[in-house]
């Protein structure tokens, strides 16, 4: 830790580039798996994801539970803690319309909204905790906690 700070306290989990864009991909692409995450837009390398998840994993942010489909594959999930960084996802896409050239994939037909207010945010939260919690975790999980398995 560099300091109490809570800019720096978020900086030592999101500090570098890779981190977000694997919450993003679970968050709102819909990918659960490791080969899923490998194949985004980005090329991220497979140490580098590997490393990623095992820290998220560490700090609570994302699960991992055996696919029933598959006994070698795991399917990652968002927490309630992961689930929590919607609105920081949100604030940085907003910001990016606004300031930075976004590809046409990603362009709006029309012109992105101002900046919601968090409020705005519950209904979306609740999608993305509708397909990554089950009632199981929720009894596991506790704000400010993070369960141990990996």
């Amino acid at each position: 830790m560099r300091s109490g700070c809570p800019v720096s306290l978020g900086l030592d989990i999101f500090g570098d580039r890779w981190t977000l864009l694997i919450v993003r991909d679970l968050m709102f692409s819909g990918k659960r798996h490791y080969r899923e995450m490998l194949a985004s837009d980005e090329h991220i390398s497979s140490n580098i994801l590997a490393d990623r998840l095992k820290m998220l994993l560490a700090e609570g942010i994302i699960r991992k539970s055996e696919d029933p489909s598959h006994q070698q594959k795991v399917v990652y999930s968002l927490t309630e803690k992961g689930i929590a960084l919607l609105p920081v996802l949100m604030a940085i896409s907003e910001w990016s319309h606004r300031y930075r050239p976004v590809g046409e994939a990603y362009r709006p037909a029309s012109p992105p909204p101002e900046p919601q207010l968090p409020a705005a945010w519950a209904q979306e939260m609740a999608k993305v905790r509708a397909a990554h919690l089950t009632p199981d975790s929720l009894a596991v999980e506790r704000p400010g906690e993070h369960t141990a398995r990996s």
